[in-house]
């Protein structure tokens, strides 16, 4: 059996290292073949940047070199898919080669498309790569007091993050002795402070507690740099002297252009997590890359590549997949600089928040060194 993965971040990882590890054996006869094949050979842990932008991490100890994350038996490739041919069964990649396979696994994740806003791009920071992440940090050695306006697009990656960010910034700046001198001003696009209801109602008492201004049904329109405002589409106009911004994502560009799905999302079967398309019996689609209506984060990913891997190794050992994907996710949530909660929910159980605390601060501080063996599938 021929499977080939598309996407060397935590999706494609977990799965090809969980899977290498079952079907052992089938590898090392050459009954089964895996091939990853990846636009970079780095591997990032993408919720570090936070940390970077914040001056509390660097960004070398968020990277790896992917090959020596994997299991013995896996081939890896630096050579980035371009075209998906499903009819046929093949992908071809930018440096021309054909990889035919029996099983495709799409797991190319998201990126941030600030352009979607004008003046998005121009007149904010954000912290969702090594670049901007340095360049938030730079700017906050700039701020001297002002208002700070939390700018959130949607969709976008790790649900927490407009949180996070507020918190985690609150607590800084109470350190420097700007918290007198700073007024913090959250946006939200829905009717509520955050997508997950009860998230959203913890998250008020947070911040009626530290005095966070905020306003929802605000969809952002425009940040205009030269009068120093954010619009709204709904007709709202806040004044600003920095704009933290929670940038709209989209899929990635080849999914897009292959037609796979609208905005780089490809439609997802939310429980086999096949894609619901002709021929996408042979596919399976992972993290970000799903339309699925569950939040954009490594733990869904993580937990998805786990339920998909144990299906394909039953597949090709018993003929039936065993599992069904029920929409698990984990969040880490800052809370500050050295307190945080956490939310677990599936598609049917809705998060219950508790209090944040330092031990679960202590255990996502621990966790960022973990991830890596999170990303060999050990943990």
């Amino acid at each position: 059996m021929r499977i080939v993965v598309v996407g060397g971040g935590m999706g494609g990882t977990i799965f090809a290292n969980n899977l290498a590890r079952r079907v052992a054996s089938e590898l090392k006869s050459g009954k089964v073949g895996i091939t990853m094949l990846s636009a970079s050979d780095k591997h990032v842990y993408q919720p570090g940047w936070l940390y970077v932008a914040l001056g509390r991490a660097t960004p070398d100890e968020l990277e790896r070199d992917q090959e020596s994350l994997l299991e013995p038996g896996i081939k890896f490739f630096v050579d980035p898919v371009t075209e998906f041919h499903l009819a046929d069964r093949y992908v071809k990649t930018m440096g021309g080669k054909v990889h035919e396979y029996d099983l495709l696994v799409i797991a190319t994740g998201s990126r941030p498309a600030p352009e979607d806003i004008p003046g998005m791009k121009e007149n904010s920071i954000n912290c969702y790569s090594a670049e901007n992440a340095l360049r938030f940090y730079e700017r906050l050695d700039y701020f001297k007091g002002g208002r700070i306006v939390i700018a959130v697009g949607l969709p976008h990656k790790c649900p927490m993050i407009p949180l996070e960010v507020t918190f985690t910034l609150y607590d800084l700046l109470k350190e420097r002795g700007l918290i007198d001198k700073t007024e913090f001003y959250y946006t939200y696009p829905i009717g509520r402070v955050h997508s997950l209801e009860n998230v959203a109602k913890w998250a008020v008492g947070e911040f009626d507690r530290l005095g966070v201004k905020y306003e929802t049904l605000f969809n952002i329109k425009e940040i205009d740099g030269l009068k120093g405002v954010v619009r709204s589409e709904e007709g709202s106009e806040i004044a600003y002297d920095l704009v933290v911004a929670v940038p709209p994502h989209r899929g990635q560009q080849v999914i897009e252009d292959n037609k796979l799905g609208q905005n780089g999302w490809i439609p997802t079967n939310r429980h086999t997590l096949h894609m619901e398309a002709e021929h996408g019996d042979r596919v399976i689609v992972l993290g970000d890359t799903t339309n699925l209506p569950i939040s954009k984060a490594g733990s869904t990913t993580h937990f998805e590549a786990e339920v998909a891997a144990e299906n394909v190794a039953a597949m090709i050992k018993i003929g039936r997949p065993v599992r069904s994907y029920d929409g698990k996710v984990f969040c880490f949530i800052e809370a500050g600089k050295d307190r945080a909660t956490y939310a677990m929910f599936t598609y049917n159980q809705p998060p219950q928040p508790k209090a944040p605390n330092a031990p679960i601060h202590a255990f996502k501080m621990a966790y960022n060194k973990l991830y890596w063996a999170t990303a060999r599938g050990l943990l």
